[in-house]
């Protein structure tokens, strides 16, 4: 088992390695493309400025650090709502389910697509329109086995299929991600995790959109001619947290297992490492109440942009949500039914909000 664990890890810091070499260079951030792979879709972990990299559990884990959707018990199902850049007719809709398999293994799928509302079709000949509308469609489907290799660590896998259309173009690729968690403490409050994400070979687009028809001047003969669409990487990143769990009044769990804390305070703390735009930091509070309630804030800081004093991403800054989680039934060790709400400012564009709709069985 030691020298399973092992190799994860050099795999994992491996990776992660080859990430930081081509980090925050944004000189390069034109040449990346799937930038809809930055965005968290879940409502939980989104309040807290994506700084969950350390503790983060369950479903959400896929777009922190899969290693923490080890953490799911039984049975997750999570559904997810954002309305992204409020006012701007575009939604971001997530589904998921994992199972626990084996005596320490989770199984996970889900599904995100973002829709982008009905958009005028122009041409050339007809710039104002007149020939329609059309939508286009991005989606992205993941597959996650994650691991509990002992009491302390855990680690994870996730392999993501990419789409990206509309009515004559579209774009398909593939993506993997890596992380390990590491928890210690007398209370296992102290947490540290770390991620690679979109690491996956460049994706182009094709489809009829690119071809243009004309006549050979001297023969009046028709002549189809088609432009290659040129490569563009992934916007592949690297997650680096740290957490720690303030617990206070621990008490017997009588609906659960184990002890469970009247009150607990998490703080986190969050680097990522960009490829192509900027490195930013996240710092996060949670305050929960017998884990039934619960606030949490973030706040993001990005990097020098290089583009005057604005950032390059609208979502930096502060972000905010709330969950109400609630016992199905008094017996031991039943399942929770939770709804979650965040909400993240931005810049000009009259911020992120979203809700969720968890359930633990």
């Amino acid at each position: 088992m030691k020298g399973v664990i092992y190799k994860f890890q050099l795999l994992v810091l491996s990776l992660a390695t080859s990430g930081m070499i081509l980090a925050g260079n944004n000189e390069r951030a034109g040449q990346a493309g799937a930038s809809e792979l930055l965005i968290n879709p879940w409502s939980r972990s989104s309040g807290m400025g994506n700084s969950g990299t350390a503790f983060v559990r369950g479903l959400e884990a896929l777009n922190l650090n899969v290693a923490g959707l080890s953490g799911v018990r039984k049975l997750e199902i999570n559904y997810s709502h954002r309305n992204w850049l409020n006012h701007a007719d575009v939604d971001i809709n997530s589904f998921g389910l994992a199972s626990h398999v084996g005596e320490s293994g989770v199984f996970a799928l889900s599904f995100t697509a973002m829709s982008f509302g009905d958009i005028v079709r122009t041409t050339v000949a007809e710039p104002e329109g007149g020939q329609g509308t059309y939508s286009p469609l991005y989606f992205n489907l993941a597959i996650a086995y994650a691991k509990q290799f002992s009491d302390r660590i855990s680690g994870g896998l996730t392999f993501r299929v990419i789409h990206e259309e509309i009515s004559n173009v579209q774009a398909n690729g593939m993506a993997l991600d890596a992380g390990v968690n590491y928890t210690t403490g007398i209370n296992d409050e102290i947490k540290f995790g770390i991620a690679l994400m979109n690491v996956g070979p460049a994706m182009t687009y094709r489809g009829s959109g690119l071809t243009t028809t004309g006549e050979i001047p001297e023969s009046g003969s028709p002549i189809t001619q088609e432009q290659r669409s040129q490569r563009f990487e992934l916007p592949s990143l690297l997650n680096i947290g740290l957490s720690y769990d303030y617990l206070i009044n621990k008490v017997e769990d009588s609906t659960n297992r184990g002890l469970r804390a009247i009150h607990r305070i998490t703080g986190a703390f969050n680097f990522r490492s960009n490829s192509f735009v900027p490195d930013w930091y996240g710092f996060g509070a949670e305050y929960a109440y017998k884990e039934m309630f619960m606030a949490r804030f973030g706040y993001v800081i990005e990097g020098e942009s290089g583009i005057s004093d604005l950032g390059s991403n609208a979502a930096s800054g502060l972000s905010a949500g709330a969950s109400v989680e609630y016992p199905m039934s008094k017996k031991k060790n039943s399942g929770t039914i939770a709804i979650d709400f965040s909400w993240q400012d931005t810049d000009n564009f009259g911020g992120i909000s979203s809700i969720g709709l968890r359930l633990n069985l």
